[in-house]
């Protein structure tokens, strides 16, 4: 599985590098998250300056995509030519975004009526953006989700593991980066948050 994780300038570290450590520990098994940016680098609302692994366009050939957010996610929603180079097709690729990605994904015309989560932040710009936010942390509809909240990252690699993998892939990957002492319960909590919203949900519960 090749996965786009989209980092924009200002993008906020958690966002991309959290999904993008957790969706490699499948590397074994074919998976690759790549860190896929408009320019050559990219620095971080703290300062981390990035290289490119892959160019805005290869999220256009990936099978999944993470829209990052970030500080400067209400100046990119208005540049319509970087928005041109993402030709995004829920039809074949599971589509989630992070915090203020959510924005992009309605600028994008991609959440269809559907409502989102976001940050708090982001909160009121989605909302003047015609889409209903709900107040939990994840939601999906189809190949489309949403999160809210850094943290909540963990949940669109969940999403993804769940989706294109195997249970047995995403408790893998979740027992490895969880706390020590909490890792049982971490896996309950991401799965038990992500499940509901894949089909067959029974499958997700282990039956």
């Amino acid at each position: 599985m090749q996965i786009a994780v989209l980092t924009f300038e200002g993008f906020n570290e958690l966002d991309s590098f959290v999904a993008a450590s957790i969706l490699n520990r499948l590397k074994p098994k074919g998976w690759k998250a790549w860190i896929t940016c408009s320019a050559d680098t990219v620095t971080s609302m703290n300062g981390v300056t990035v290289e490119a692994q892959k160019p805005l366009e290869f999220a256009r050939e990936a099978d999944a995509v993470i829209v990052g957010s970030g500080i400067m996610t209400r100046a990119i929603a208005q540049d319509t030519a970087l928005l041109d180079r993402l030709q995004l097709d829920p039809a074949r690729q599971m589509i989630g975004a992070q915090c203020s990605g959510t924005l992009l994904l309605a600028r994008l015309g991609l959440l269809g009526g559907r409502p989102a989560c976001t940050d708090l932040t982001t909160k009121p710009w989605v909302i003047d953006a015609g889409v209903r936010v709900l107040d939990q942390p994840f939601h999906a509809d189809g190949n489309i989700a949403t999160a809210g909240g850094c943290l909540a990252s963990q949940y669109l690699a969940t999403w993804l593991m769940l989706g294109l993998g195997t249970r047995e892939d995403a408790e893998a990957a979740l027992h490895y980066v969880a706390p020590v002492g909490q890792k049982e319960e971490y896996l309950l909590r991401a799965i038990g948050v992500v499940g509901p919203f894949l089909q067959p949900p029974a499958m997700l519960a282990g039956a």
